[in-house]
């Protein structure tokens, strides 16, 4: 299940910006953001002025798309961590829960061991809060499914005998 098909709520997106924020801060980042595995921005944190996000969003769930791909040619599940190093700018990509992506942007204000460091805190919060998520959406999807039930039942004679 994709996070794009789960119901994210405000209290889960407020969840989300705090330990974005609170990443932003302790790793001396630019940037952070959570997106989806289909490109589609969560929650963010920090000046994203200069940037197009979606374009970013995109081009990164692409980015993770591809290096899938790799992983499973050398027979490995994933690679939950890239990297890529610009002359002014780094993005560190973090895979959290499977489900989705964290993006942080920095420069030579910080290093690539502070937020490695930081990162991997914020990871286990962020998995944390999307397994919750992850649960009560199967949880509803259950339910609606047993709502729904009684009207699986009803067939196309059903409805024709009744409006005839």
């Amino acid at each position: 299940m994709a996070v794009s098909d789960l119901v994210l709520l405000e209290a889960d997106h407020t969840r989300f910006s705090g330990v974005l924020d609170r990443l932003r801060r302790d790793a001396n980042a630019k940037v952070v953001f959570l997106i989806d595995k289909n490109g589609q921005q969560l929650a963010s944190s920090g000046d994203l002025s200069g940037l197009d996000p979606t374009s970013l969003a995109s081009l990164t769930a692409g980015n993770v798309a591809a290096t899938d791909g790799l992983a499973k040619l050398l027979g490995e599940r994933e690679f939950s961590i890239l990297f890529h190093e610009g002359e002014h700018d780094n993005l560190h990509i973090n895979i959290v829960a499977g489900k989705a992506i964290l993006v942080v942007l920095f420069d030579e204000h910080s290093s690539l061991g502070l937020v490695r460091l930081r990162v991997k805190k914020a990871t286990g919060e962020l998995a944390v809060i999307v397994d919750e998520i992850v649960s009560r959406s199967q949880s509803a999807r259950a339910g609606a499914g047993s709502h729904l039930a009684p009207f699986a039942e009803i067939t196309d004679e059903d409805i024709d005998a009744l409006f005839n």
